[in-house]
């Protein structure tokens, strides 16, 4: 992603995923991957099971279809997030693979603690469904969510996702940041979920981007 106007066409390659899903009522192109394009890069590496952990108490049902997860003119740093979902047993991408994607604010601070947990739909914020495109990939930008006191110590800035394609067990996780002062302190913290972030400036400013492979077993 080296400018903002691939950004944005990542953005809506991943909208033509939902529609793969006949919620828009329009098939999916595929995205031109040249040969085997995903599916080449998982044969030559090694593929792990994603790491699970846990859902805490912020996850709602029913979040919007959209690529962007926190609210216009968000304050924070902006993120780019991108990845591809894969089968364990197939070593192969999985196209239509849903993932449902929620997040602090840049306080730390969940909708849900500002309007009360019986939150309509209408105001959810920070919290999003996506859908894997026909090559498995993913991507989304939000802001980087901030820490909150989880007891007497801080959680680190993380992301959560559930995770779920046909066939495969559904998967509950979090993404981590490498360079965070509470890793090492937090018990949920596993190593092999924490990415890191790059830095790259763009037309209209700088923001961050990560990658985060998802690998998912076989029902």
């Amino acid at each position: 992603m080296k400018n903002d106007s691939s950004r944005r066409d990542f953005l809506r390659v991943n909208a033509l995923g939902v529609a793969g899903l006949g919620l828009f009522g329009m098939a999916t192109e595929s995205s031109g991957a040249v040969d085997g394009g995903v599916e080449v890069l998982a044969a030559e590496q090694e593929l792990l099971l994603t790491e699970d952990n846990i859902l805490g108490p912020y996850y709602l049902k029913g979040s919007k279809v959209r690529g962007k997860v926190s609210e216009p003119m968000s304050e924070g740093d902006v993120i780019l997030i991108s990845g591809t979902v894969y089968g364990l047993d197939t070593r192969k991408p999985l196209k239509h693979a849903v993932i449902d994607i929620w997040q602090a604010d840049h306080d730390g601070r969940y909708d849900m603690e500002e309007k009360g947990r019986g939150l309509p739909i209408s105001e959810y914020k920070n919290r999003i469904r996506i859908v894997t495109d026909v090559d498995g990939r993913y991507c989304y930008e939000s802001v980087r969510p901030g820490r909150y006191l989880n007891g007497r110590e801080y959680r680190p800035s993380h992301i959560h996702y559930l995770v779920q394609a046909r066939g495969y067990k559904r998967l509950v996780t979090q993404l981590y940041f490498k360079g965070d002062p509470f890793n090492d302190k937090d018990a949920f913290v596993k190593q092999s979920l924490i990415i890191d972030m790059k830095r790259v400036k763009g037309k209209m400013g700088s923001y961050e981007v990560g990658a985060f492979d998802i690998v998912l077993d076989k029902v």
